[in-house]
């Protein structure tokens, strides 16, 4: 089924617009993808008021276990952060975010932001990619399972064989992650990243030492649900817990969509 393609200009547009909820618009009548990404806030300069997450997705039952499908986050699971609380940070935490300067408030231009995902085309990292407004698939085998975030085509392997973290890991972006089941619930323990990118889009910081939890439950055939700890012992002065919730949709594909052949879109506000 055809769908309207995630344009990078929209979306570099949007990122100089003072944003209020991560609103993801509803797939239309004719079965088309949206335009996706976060719409201005109406008072220029200020954060505008997050709408409250839509609910959850009624959808008859699947197997818990099988957490294939095209997901998409729901409607106010988005935007500059996420939902709920924002986090207690240690000194250094509280320092390092002083620094940032993010575009996806309004606070910042494109020419004056130092966000790493848009100036330097630097993968997000965990949890943060699942803020950026695009679709992810998610493929089980017996050893792994992959995520394909549409997002610059990040491609992630959580090992499920019953291996442990490396003791010799090289800092990455994405971390390395192991999975395993808990019940009904997959959980992922991710360790190893390198401290150049953000916790979320606003410019929340994190070190070498984040340590991020996620607890994926599969509630129906249509609803995915996501818990998220952020462990830190540097920049946060206790866990961070977030949610995201997620609608299958299954009439989508994941397109290209690359950072790299957009390297100039600084000057795409001139």
């Amino acid at each position: 089924m055809m769908r309207k393609a995630s344009g990078w200009a929209a979306f570099l547009l949007i990122g100089v617009l003072v944003i209020c909820a991560g609103a993801r618009a509803q797939e239309s009548s004719a079965g088309q993808r949206p335009a996706q990404g976060n719409q201005p806030a109406a008072n220029p300069g200020q954060q505008g008021t997050r709408r409250g997450p839509a609910p959850p997705v009624q959808g008859p039952p699947h197997d818990p276990h099988d957490l294939t499908g095209i997901w998409n986050a729901r409607r106010g699971y988005g935007g500059d952060t996420y939902t709920g609380g924002t986090p207690e940070f240690t000194s250094w935490g509280e320092e390092q975010f002083k620094k940032a300067k993010s575009s996806n408030g309004g606070q910042y231009t494109l020419q004056e932001t130092n966000d790493p995902v848009i100036t330097k085309c630097y993968p997000p990292g965990v949890p943060r990619i699942y803020l950026q407004p695009f679709p992810l698939q998610i493929v089980q085998t017996p050893k792994e399972a992959i995520i394909l975030y549409e997002y610059d085509h990040t491609v992630r392997h959580i090992f499920t064989d019953g291996r442990k973290h490396p003791e010799d890991l090289t800092p990455t972006y994405m971390g390395d992650s192991i999975g395993r089941w808990d019940g009904d619930t997959f959980v992922v323990d991710t360790v190893g990243f390198n401290n150049k990118s953000w916790l979320d889009r606003a410019g929340r910081p994190h070190s070498d030492q984040l340590h991020v939890i996620e607890r994926f439950q599969r509630m129906n055939q249509n609803d995915l649900e996501i818990d998220v700890t952020m462990e830190d012992s540097k920049a946060l002065a206790k866990p961070w817990n977030v949610h995201m919730g997620f609608q299958l949709r299954p009439d989508w594909t994941i397109q290209e969509q690359v950072c790299a052949d957009n390297g100039d879109f600084v000057s795409f506000e001139k």
